[in-house]
């Protein structure tokens, strides 16, 4: 038997519920094989993009925003794909120009107090800002942004109101897997709605810091929800154990949550 998940909804999100959402089917998310998008130059900057089968009819998007191992990770590319199944085109940039942080971030060498400070919201904003005006430059408007331990972060800065993003420039809908650093001041200023998914077991959101975005959520009177993976640990939205149904069920039911979120609220 699976394990149960604890979801906490806004009221407003609730209606949520009432709506039939198309995208219910599991075996859209790709955990292994061979990336179908690919990537290219727009703005300045590398972007792994990739369509729906039926790209004619594409009238939402999704913007992509990895964790520090970018674009380049597999894991990555595959779950863009994923998005793309469920009917989006997907713009994933390459957050960090070519030089993300290494898969074991704990090797020799390798600094993430550095990196972190490397890469912080001077440098990627107007990363997130080229990605943002490429899909609306192919006629797109309705964008929602799904995030990951660092680019969660980057996807409520996306919908938000802090950046140099030009007012109703920036995405419509939010969605952040499992976001580190994230802060009180990027919550308060989303502009649309916004979903989380959270790990139980992560330093970087304990339950007490999940209680105080559930809070902050709830005070920016936009539509929200919260979820809590049981059995999770910080990046299991992207990169899990599949041979653990627990891990497995969470990584999908957070990607489900996601596509849902944008399939309602874009």
């Amino acid at each position: 038997m699976l394990p149960s998940f604890l979801t906490i909804l806004g009221v407003a999100a609730t209606t949520v519920l009432a709506h039939n959402c198309p995208v219910a089917d599991t075996s859209i998310v790709a955990h292994l094989g061979t990336p179908t998008g690919k990537i290219e130059a727009h703005n300045g900057y590398n972007m792994y993009i990739t369509k729906p089968e039926m790209e004619m009819n594409t009238t939402k998007a999704v913007l992509y925003l990895t964790d520090v191992f970018g674009i380049q990770l597999t894991q990555n590319k595959l779950l863009a794909d994923s998005f793309a199944r469920a009917g989006f085109l997907v713009v994933a940039p390459d957050l960090f120009n070519g030089t993300p942080a290494p898969g074991d971030i704990n090797v020799p060498g390798f600094n993430t107090t550095t990196f972190l400070n490397t890469h912080g919201p001077k440098q990627t904003d107007p990363i997130v800002a080229a990605g943002i005006a490429y899909i609306r430059s192919l006629g797109i408007t309705k964008i929602g942004a799904t995030g990951y331990c660092y680019g969660g972060r980057y996807a409520f800065r996306a919908g938000g109101n802090l950046t140099s993003i030009p007012t109703g420039q920036g995405v419509n809908a939010v969605f952040a897997a499992h976001p580190s650093m994230l802060t009180d001041e990027e919550i308060k200023a989303i502009q649309g709605p916004a979903s989380v998914a959270a790990a139980e077991t992560d330093a970087m959101m304990p339950a007490a810091r999940r209680t105080e975005i559930t809070s902050l959520l709830q005070g920016t009177g936009k539509e929200y929800s919260f979820a809590v993976y049981g059995g999770t640990s910080h990046g299991f939205g992207v990169r899990v154990n599949v041979t653990d149904p627990r891990q497995k069920f969470a990584k999908e039911e957070a990607f489900l949550q996601a596509a849902r979120w944008f399939t309602v609220w874009l």
